[in-house]
């Protein structure tokens, strides 16, 4: 029997190998810059991130969070005109936490994959405005808080899940982006500041959509190309009713 989740795996690991052996190929044939194109030149700036699939730490280069453009455009806008200081939490650690961290006065990223987060703590420990931590999933017969993907079945996220109730205060963004978002969203929406934003990324997925209309929250949803995706996704930008 295949391990499906072993083999989704390896199959994000090939097409990221494949993507980013294209281009180098590419950049030596003088087909493509070695430096990203701007944002603004978004066909471009997309293509140009083809080439950094599956990798947060060269997304981050491309100064982009892997949400879709549109949602960047409109979250660094809000960011821009948002009275400081900016205070964000965040489930799910990787490029968006870099790209925060430029645009906000406080980040508390936390991240549930042990392997990823050591990999991305040598390049956020420099940064004094971010506080990472790793609370892995707890295996357990009865998760008080599981997650339906695959993969995660017997882990219990409950820690994951309350971590955001270890730092005090209110957030002006939350950013939902890692495991057991459905619990997550239940969890944040009670932590923001008045005017406070939710980003809920890939929210096209059903288990998704049906958390977002439970919370009663006002969504506003951004459809379209997404930085190292070969396909269109959505991000939503959630806010109190």
């Amino acid at each position: 029997m295949t391990n499906k989740p072993n083999a989704l795996l390896r199959a994000k690991g090939l097409y990221a190998a494949g993507a980013r052996g294209a281009g180098s190929v590419l950049t030596r044939a003088g087909l493509l810059s070695e430096q990203p194109p701007s944002r603004d030149q978004r066909t471009k700036h997309w293509m140009y991130s083809l080439t950094r699939a599956y990798d947060s730490l060269a997304i981050a280069e491309l100064d982009v969070p892997w949400w879709t453009y549109r949602a960047v455009d409109v979250v660094e806008a809000w960011l821009t005109a948002h009275p400081k200081p900016v205070r964000v939490f965040e489930y799910g650690s990787g490029a968006s936490t870099l790209w925060l961290a430029k645009r906000a006065d406080e980040v508390h990223s936390v991240e549930h994959h042990r392997e990823f987060g050591e990999h991305l703590r040598p390049s956020l420990a420099p940064l004094a405005n971010v506080d990472f931590r790793i609370v892995e999933p707890v295996p357990s017969d009865a998760p008080v808080v599981g997650s339906r993907k695959e993969g995660a079945a017997g882990l219990d996220f409950a820690g994951y899940v309350a971590s955001i109730d270890d730092v005090p205060g209110e957030f002006s963004l939350i950013v939902i982006d890692g495991r057991a978002r459905e619990a997550c969203l239940e969890r944040a929406r009670h932590r923001l500041e008045p005017g406070g934003v939710i980003v809920f990324d890939n929210t096209r997925r059903r288990r998704y959509r049906e958390a977002i209309q439970r919370s009663g929250m006002a969504e506003r949803r951004l459809t379209g190309l997404t930085p190292t995706l070969p396909y269109p996704d959505q991000t939503s930008i959630l806010t109190a009713p």
